[in-house]
């Protein structure tokens, strides 16, 4: 069973999105993976978001940049939580990106990570925290994971001398 669905408006998002894939291979977290784009493929975009809760899907983690319709819109579809990251873009630097997913309507919440690549890491981890309100064994992996990361930037200080 899926847990957790990755989409992204092209395949131009990929570089972004694989940083989540990464995340949630390294937690042992299902996924699945795929381009839907909100303006080029709508009437997938609508089956896919309102077929995805009766597949087993618990989270939507949406990448997309520039317009960056995709995680609002499938948003607009599901009840199911929906992590949008905005893709960093030449023209605007990704604020364009930022501001289409993050300036949601009251109502169709989507909860939005920074834009690029932190982002893309972010939404996996918030994404593997929501699943681990209900499964201890994905919350002991986060406490170790933090932990890792402090150990990492505590011994990085003796690096500095």
């Amino acid at each position: 069973m899926v847990e957790i669905s990755v989409i992204m408006g092209s395949k131009s998002d990929w570089p972004t999105m694989k940083t989540t894939c990464q995340i949630l291979d390294e937690f042992g977290v299902s996924y699945d993976k795929h381009v839907i784009s909100a303006h080029r493929m709508s009437d997938e975009m609508v089956d896919f978001a309102k077929s995805a809760e009766a597949k087993g899907t618990k989270v939507i983690i949406a990448g997309a940049g520039m317009a960056a319709h995709l995680p609002g819109m499938t948003a607009a579809n599901t009840i199911l939580p929906v992590i949008g990251v905005p893709g960093q873009t030449k023209a605007l630097g990704g604020m364009d990106s930022l501001l289409s997913i993050v300036q949601m309507p009251t109502g169709i919440p989507v909860a939005t990570t920074a834009i690029g690549n932190a982002g893309a890491s972010n939404a996996a981890l918030l994404a593997i925290e929501m699943l681990g309100i209900s499964n201890p064994e994905l919350r002991q992996k986060l406490k170790d994971y933090r932990k890792k990361m402090h150990d990492e930037a505590k011994e990085s200080s003796a690096e500095l001398e």
